[in-house]
C-alpha cells in the first residue's frame, strides 16, 4: 500500500512531538547552539559541586532534547526513507549528535580526575548532585582505562570514522554483490538476495532451499579473502582500543562496558556446550517429521508445520497481547492497554518506502512507540506481544528514573520482550483445541530457542576464539576463520546432520560479528527471560512485583543488578541450563503429540 491510503489510527502520529517539520528545524537549530556552547563548561565543570551540576544538568537537558529530536527524525525515516525531507532530517540528527561528542569529550575527563575526596566534598557540597551518583561512579571505575586528555580528544574525534567495517560490509552485501537467480516453488527465475536468502531456506520445497544455500555460499567464496582481511581490520580495531586502554584483551574491555565479566560470557558458552543434546534431539526430530534421509543444513529452517489457517485482525492482535498482559497486574496493564488502543503507539501495516521487520523505540518525554508490518498471522501477533515487551520496560524505565538513568543496558534489552513472547506461547498450548495448533507453536517456541540460545552462542563463541587469535598475533586468514567456524559447526550440529562444506563461509555474511561482542547478550536474554517466565507461572503475584520491580530498574542498578532484583542471578549457570531445559521440554512435546497424532 501506499502510506496515505492506510487509515490514521494505523499510523504514527509524530506532529505530537513537533507540529510541522519547520517546528522540529527550529528546535534542531536551538539545540545546536546549545551542543555548541556547552564546550565552555570545560574550564568551569570541576571548580566546585554546583559547577559540575550545572555542567551535567545542561549536559542531560541537551541529551533529552537530541533524543526527541532523534526519534521523530528516524520515526519519519523508517515510515518513508524515500522521503528526501525524512532523509535530510536523520543525516542532521546523525551529525548533531556527532557534534555533541566532539564538544562534551571533556566530561569523562574531567570526572576522572577528580581524586576521591574531591568527590565526596562536591556530593556534600551541593547535594543535587547525587542525582548524577550512578554516572558518576560508572565513569570513575574506568579511571585505570582513561587515556591523557589529547589522546582522549583524538579517540572522540576518530569515532566518525573507527567502527566503519559494519558498513562497508553491509554495503557490499546489499547493493554492491550480486548473488545470481535461483527457480523458486513456482519454477521462475528470481533474485538471490543477502536479506530472501532465509525466506528461501524456508520453502517447502528442498530443491529451491539447496538452491539458495549453494548460490549464496558460492559467491561470497568469491570473496573470501577480501571479507577475511575486513573482519580481521575490525578485529584489530577493536584488540587494539583495548590494548591501549589497558584491558586484559578485547573481551573484557567490552564485557566492561555491558557492566559484566567474561565470566559471564565464558559460563554461557560452556553452559550450551554441555547442554547440545537436546539440540542433536531436535535435528533428529526435524529429519523425521520433513521425512529424509540425512538434514542437510539447508533443511534446517524449514517449518516442521505448516502455517495456520487462523488470520488475525489487529484489533483481534492486540487483544491476545492484552489477554497474557493481564498476569502483570493494574499498572502494567492499563498503560499498556492505553498506548495500543488511544495513544498511538504502534504503525501497524507494511507500505512502500516503510522500513521492514519491527522495533520498540522511545524516550524520555516521548511515546515507546512501535514499528509493525502487520499481516494478520500469529507470527505477527507473537511480534507485538516481542515489541509490547520492550516498550512496557521503556514505560517503566522511563516512568520511575531521571531520563539520565532511565535508558536501561542492552544486556537486559530483550529480557521483557522474550518474557512476553513466551509467556503468550505458553498461554495459547494451554488454550489449544487442536494438536495442529499446538504443533504450530511449539514449532515456533523451538525455532526461538535454537536461533536465540544455540545459534547465538555457536556465534559468540566463534567471535571469543576468532579475537584470541588475533591477540596472540595469528594471522586471520580465509583458511583460518573457514576451519574454525566449520569445526564449531559441526559441533553444534552433530553427527547426525551433513555439515556441507559451504557453511565454512556462514561467518562472512553475519553482521553483528562487525559489533564485537553483541551476540551472546541474545543467548542470556532468553535464558534469563525463560527463567522469569517460569517463576511468574509457578509462582503468581508474590512474584510478579520482583518483575515489576526490575523493569522499574532502567540504568538506575547494574545489569546484573537489576536482574537480581527479579531474582535471576545471570553468574549462576543454572539460569542457562533451565533455559536448555525449557527447549528439550518443548522438543519433547512436540515429538509426544506428533506420534500420537499419526496413530
Amino acid at each position: 500500500m501506499e502510506r496515505k491510503d492506510i487509515d490514521k489510527k494505523y499510523k504514527w502520529d509524530l506532529t505530537v512531538l513537533y507540529p510541522t517539520n519547520a517546528d522540529f528545524e527550529s528546535e534542531r537549530a536551538a539545540c545546536e547552539k546549545r551542543v555548541k556552547a556547552f564546550s565552555a563548561y570545560e574550564k568551569t565543570m570541576c571548580r566546585s559541586g554546583k559547577d559540575l551540576y550545572a555542567a551535567l544538568r545542561e549536559y542531560w537537558d541537551i541529551i533529552d532534547v537530541l533524543n526527541k529530536l532523534w526519534e521523530y527524525a528516524s520515526l519519519n525515516f523508517s515510515c518513508d526513507s524515500t522521503d528526501n525531507t525524512n532523509q535530510v532530517n536523520a543525516t542532521k540528527m546523525r551529525n548533531l549528535f556527532n557534534l555533541l561528542g566532539s564538544n562534551s569529550w571533556f566530561v569523562e575527563t574531567k570526572i576522572l580526575k577528580l581524586t576521591e575526596e574531591e568527590v565526596k566534598s562536591f556530593f556534600l557540597e551541593c547535594p543535587e548532585l547525587m542525582t548524577f551518583r550512578r554516572m558518576i561512579d560508572k565513569i570513575l571505575a574506568r579511571k585505570p582505562h582513561t587515556l591523557s586528555d589529547e589522546c582522549e580528544m583524538l579517540m572522540s574525534d576518530m569515532e566518525n570514522c573507527l567502527g566503519s567495517h559494519r558498513e562497508i560490509r553491509s554495503m557490499f552485501a546489499s547493493s554492491d554483490v550480486r548473488f545470481g537467480k535461483i527457480r523458486n516453488a513456482e519454477g521462475k527465475l528470481v533474485e538471490l538476495t543477502d536479506t530472501n536468502y532465509v525466506t528461501f531456506l524456508m520453502s517447502p520445497e528442498r530443491s529451491v532451499r539447496k538452491a539458495a544455500f549453494r548460490g549464496i555460499y558460492k559467491t561470497y567464496m568469491q570473496f573470501a579473502n577480501t571479507l577475511s582481511t575486513l573482519y580481521e581490520a575490525r578485529i584489530k580495531e577493536e584488540t587494539t582500543a583495548a590494548r591501549v586502554r589497558k584491558y586484559k584483551d578485547s573481551l573484557t574491555a567490552s564485557t566492561f562496558g555491558d557492566e559484566v565479566t567474561p565470566e559471564i560470557y565464558n559460563n554461557l558458552i560452556k553452559a550450551v556446550n554441555g547442554g547440545l543434546q537436546p539440540l542433536y534431539d531436535y535435528y533428529d526430530l526435524k529429519r523425521e517429521v520433513l521425512g529424509l534421509d540425512k538434514l542437510h543444513l539447508y533443511d534446517i529452517y524449514t517449518s516442521l508445520v505448516g502455517s495456520l489457517d487462523t488470520k488475525y485482525t489487529y484489533e483481534e492482535a492486540v487483544e491476545e497481547v492484552l489477554k497474557t498482559a493481564e498476569v502483570f497486574g493494574d499498572e502494567y496493564y492499563n498503560a499498556l492497554s492505553d498506548g495500543l488502543k488511544n495513544r498511538g503507539w504502534v504503525d501497524v501495516y507494511p507500505c512502500h518506502g516503510k522500513r521492514g521487520g519491527a522495533f520498540s523505540s522511545g524516550a524520555p518525554g516521548t511515546e515507546p512507540y512501535i514499528l509493525l508490518n502487520f499481516t494478520e498471522t500469529f507470527s505477527d501477533v507473537s511480534t507485538l506481544a516481542h515489541e509490547a515487551g520492550h516498550s512496557m520496560h521503556t514505560w517503566f524505565s522511563t516512568k520511575y528514573n531521571e531520563p539520565h538513568n532511565s535508558s536501561y543496558r542492552i544486556f537486559v534489552a530483550e529480557v521483557a520482550s522474550t518474557v512476553n513472547e513466551l509467556l503468550m506461547a505458553h498461554r495459547k498450548l494451554r488454550e489449544c483445541e487442536s494438536d495442529d495448533e499446538k504443533l504450530y507453536i511449539l514449532n515456533q517456541l523451538m525455532e526461538t530457542y535454537k536461533g536465540t540460545l544455540y545459534r547465538q552462542t555457536m556465534f559468540a563463541e566463534f567471535e571469543r576464539d576468532a579475537h584470541a587469535l588475533s591477540e596472540k598475533g595469528e594471522p586471520l586468514t580465509k583458511e583460518r576463520l573457514c576451519k574454525h567456524y566449520y569445526k564449531l559447526v559441526k559441533k553444534y550440529f552433530g553427527k547426525n546432520v551433513a555439515c556441507d562444506k559451504e557453511i565454512a563461509y556462514e561467518w562472512i555474511r553475519i553482521p553483528h560479528f562487525y559489533t564485537c561482542f553483541y551476540v551472546y547478550k541474545y543467548a542470556t536474554c532468553i535464558s534469563a527471560a525463560s527463567a522469569i517466565v517460569k517463576r511468574i507461572e509457578t509462582e503468581g503475584d508474590s512474584y510478579i512485583g520482583k518483575y515489576i520491580d526490575f523493569l522499574k530498574c532502567g540504568d538506575s542498578k547494574s545489569p546484573l543488578d537489576s536482574l537480581l532484583v527479579a531474582g535471576i542471578d545471570m553468574r549462576d549457570p543454572s539460569v542457562v541450563e533451565g533455559a536448555i531445559e525449557d527447549f528439550a521440554s518443548a522438543v519433547k512435546q512436540f515429538k509426544e503429540i506428533y506420534n500420537s497424532s499419526k496413530k
